[in-house]
Parts: structure tokens; C-alpha cells; sequence
């Protein structure tokens, strides 16, 4: 019985192919729309949470900001008084480093960073500003950065105060174009370099001192942080509008390595009260958790997934709309039939079953259409496009579990409206 009803069933489909076809279409963009969706949004943002872990959880990120720059304010008289002697002093210094090393006891290891812009050239290619990052041996492991070929700045290298560079992915590129770099000099400013290392290339640009993402760090070029502290020292020449002031910034980041995650909230509240004594104003630093940020991004993620699900979800319930207006219908068309069917046996669960199987045939093919629409369509957005996709085998079984489910539930009003007509009535009508 049940084998012929199907049959009964696909041939009552077939017989009216347009109607049927644009019934299954709403399916198929319902459910196709909840897994492109889901897939575009769970693409970006783990391609956000993967920088923020690049920064380390375990990390605490405190950065130099110039007063009233980045929302600090500042004390607008202190400012003034620097402005007359044409000198702005602000930022972390060693003293600040060497406090935080010598007074708390949870952090494991402290990497300074001093930024120096300078051009960088090797023949005729060049880089006009580029970020020269001055740090210790210590900088690739606690920033996760993997060497491409040879190796990066060593202890030794800082004690000798050695001429040596590592260039990140994009700026061996723009320098040496597919040449290999290594053991070739370079000039940073009017210095001669030579290099001794080159990154592995990666997607986020958030070991850039100055703030999280805003350069990217495929450019960068490392070198000893006593190297950079000789060579460059710790004043900058600013000209702006035919005026020129000069800028001192010691170190423009410290990261802090803390022993457990589990005190990353505590230590970053130590360092925070350690520093205001230092800098009273409190204005001329900025603290970056990795791990506040990743806990506030993944909770991000959570909602925008809800979000997104829920937009693709009414393109569902529309098109369960239309196969519930399609089967009321197809419902009033064969009210004859229903009437004979009755007379000639058939019960009500019966009539109620035919019904049912006809919707969920509709909805069944359309998930699983839309299954394949929604997984193609994420392809060729990433093909076609910088933006990450990645389809989660959770958002297929949703889509085409919602779909089934949306045909059992607008189809069985119209089911139960068929079966429970009066047979004498159903043969009756014309």
C-alpha cells in the first residue's frame, strides 16, 4: 500500500510539472540560502578569530599611543608645554619594561618592540616607508611566526649589535622579487643590512605595532632591537604643513607572556595599575587582551550564525507557505477523487497519508537540491572572490531537516482538510 500511494503520489506531481517545479523552488533557495549563509559568515569569521589567536591568548599586548590620538585625550597643558620645546615625549620605555619583568611573577617572558619607518631598497626596488621592527629572539615564538628559510635574529645578534635583517613575506617579495634573499644586503635608511631570514607568509596583519590589523605584517622587517636603538635611535622627525616637530618613543609595544590563561585577566589589572604610576595621565598607552578578544569574537560568532540561520530560515518558511498553498489547491482540484477514493474504502489516515507523502516528496527534493545549490554557491564565491567559505556539515543536515520538517508541517493541514471532507458531499462536486 505504501509503495503505490508513493507511486500515486509522484505521478500526481508529474502531472502538473511547472506547478510543481515552482513549488520546489522556494525549497531549494530556502535551503540552499541557510547553508551559502551559514558558510560565507562561519568563512570570515574564522578567518577573524584565527589573527586574534595569532596574537597568542596567553599574551597581553600593551602598545605607545600618542596623546589624543586613538581616543585618548590628554592633558591639553602638558601637551602644550611638550609643543613649545618642539619635542613630544610619550610611550612605553625600558624602565617600564624592566619594572614589569622584576615585579610580577606570572609572567613567563616580556618582548619590547621598537618601530622605526625607513625606506628599505635593494638595487633598483624598494619600499619607501617601510615598518622596520627592532625586538629580541624571543619575537617568532611568542607571536607564532614560522621561518620560510633561514633563521631568525638570535641572542647573539642582539649582544654584537649585528647588521642583520628578517624580512616578512611581502617585503622579500617586493625586494627580491623570486630571488632568494638570503645572505644579500639590503639598505634600511642609509645603513647596509644583510639578510638572514624570510617569514612564511600569513593572512593577518596584527604584529604591527600601533594597532590590530592596521598594517599588514607580510611587510615588516626585523631586526635587532639593539641595532635598531644604535642605528636609529629614539627620536623621529615629523614635517607636516612646512612645520617640523620631533617625536621620542622609547618602545612602541611590549608583549607579556603569562604563565596560565587562566590569570590573563589579573596579571593585564596588575599591569595596568603598574603602568598608571609611571605615566599618571594614562593616556599615552593602550592594552590589547587576545584573549578578551577571542572570547568577545566567538560570542560574535554565535550570535551572527544565529542571525544569519534565522534570515535564511524565513526563505523556508516561504516557501513551506507555498507548498501549503499549492496542496489546498491540488486539494480542491481533486475533491472527486477524494470522494471516490472514500467510497471505495480508503479511510481517513489513508487520504491523510497520500497528501503527506505528496509534501514531503515536494520538500525532500527540494532539500535536497537545495543541499547542492547551497554548497555550490560557497565555491564560487571563494573562487571568485577573497572571501573564505567553509560549509559545516551541521548546516547540510539543518537545511534539509528544516526542509522535511516544513513539508510534514504546512502539509498537514491541507492532509487532515482532505480527509476529513464527506464523501457523499466529494462525489457530488463538480
Amino acid at each position: 500500500m505504501y509503495w503505490n500511494t508513493l507511486k500515486v503520489g509522484i505521478k500526481n506531481l508529474l502531472l502538473h510539472k511547472l506547478r510543481s517545479l515552482l513549488t520546489v523552488l522556494g525549497v531549494i533557495l530556502g535551503a540552499g540560502s541557510v547553508i551559502a549563509m551559514l558558510a560565507i559568515g562561519e568563512g570570515s569569521k574564522r578567518e577573524a578569530l584565527e589573527q586574534i589567536r595569532q596574537l597568542g591568548a596567553n599574551n597581553i599586548i600593551v602598545r605607545s599611543i600618542k596623546p589624543g590620538q586613538d581616543g585618548g585625550g590628554g592633558d591639553s597643558a602638558a601637551n602644550s608645554t611638550q609643543q613649545q620645546s618642539m619635542v613630544i615625549e610619550y610611550g612605553l620605555t625600558y624602565k617600564d619594561l624592566e619594572r614589569l619583568k622584576a615585579t610580577l611573577p606570572t609572567i613567563s617572558e616580556a618582548v619590547p618592540i621598537a618601530l622605526v619607518t625607513k625606506p628599505a631598497f635593494h638595487k633598483e626596488r624598494w619600499i619607501p616607508n617601510a615598518h622596520i621592527l627592532g625586538t629580541t629572539s624571543d619575537y617568532a615564538r611568542i607571536k607564532n611566526l614560522k621561518i620560510r628559510r633561514g633563521r631568525f635574529i638570535t641572542a647573539p645578534d642582539q649582544w654584537n649589535t649585528a647588521n642583520v635583517a628578517v624580512l616578512g613575506a611581502g617585503a622579500a617579495e617586493r625586494l627580491f622579487q623570486y630571488k632568494d634573499p638570503i645572505g644579500k644586503p639590503i639598505h634600511l635608511g642609509e645603513d647596509v643590512y644583510r639578510v638572514i631570514g624570510v617569514l612564511q607568509g600569513s593572512g593577518g596583519g596584527n604584529a604591527t605595532p600601533g594597532g590590530v590589523g592596521q598594517k599588514d605584517a607580510n611587510d615588516d622587517i626585523y631586526i635587532p632591537l639593539a641595532c635598531a636603538r644604535n642605528r636609529f635611535g629614539e627620536l623621529q622627525s615629523i614635517s607636516s604643513a612646512g612645520s617640523r616637530s620631533f617625536e621620542r618613543t622609547e618602545l612602541n609595544e611590549i608583549t607579556l607572556k603569562v604563565v596560565d590563561s587562566a590569570q590573563v585577566s589579573q596579571t593585564a589589572a596588575m599591569v595596568r595599575k603598574l603602568l598608571e604610576q609611571s605615566h599618571p595621565m594614562a593616556n599615552d598607552f593602550r592594552m590589547v587582551i587576545p584573549l578578551e578578544l577571542l572570547q568577545r569574537a566567538e560570542e560574535e560568532k554565535r550570535i551572527w550564525n544565529i542571525v544569519l540561520g534565522s534570515i535564511a530560515g524565513i526563505s523556508l518558511l516561504v516557501g513551506g507557505i507555498g507548498i501549503m498553498n499549492i496542496m489546498l489547491a491540488s486539494v480542491t482540484e481533486r475533491t472527486r477523487e477524494i470522494g471516490v477514493r472514500r467510497a471505495l474504502g480508503a479511510k481517513r489516515r489513508d487520504i491523510t497519508f497520500q497528501f503527506l507523502v505528496e509534501t514531503m516528496l515536494l520538500s525532500s527534493v527540494g532539500g535536497i537540491l537545495g543541499v547542492v545549490v547551497g554548497v555550490c554557491i560557497p565555491l564560487i564565491v571563494s573562487h571568485y572572490s577573497d572571501i573564505e567559505t567553509i560549509v559545516q556539515w551541521w548546516s547540510i543536515l539543518l537545511a534539509f531537516g528544516i526542509s522535511v520538517g516544513i513539508g510534514v508541517v504546512f502539509g498537514l493541514y491541507p492532509a487532515r482538510r482532505a480527509a476529513l471532507m464527506d464523501p457523499i458531499e466529494a462525489l457530488r462536486h463538480e
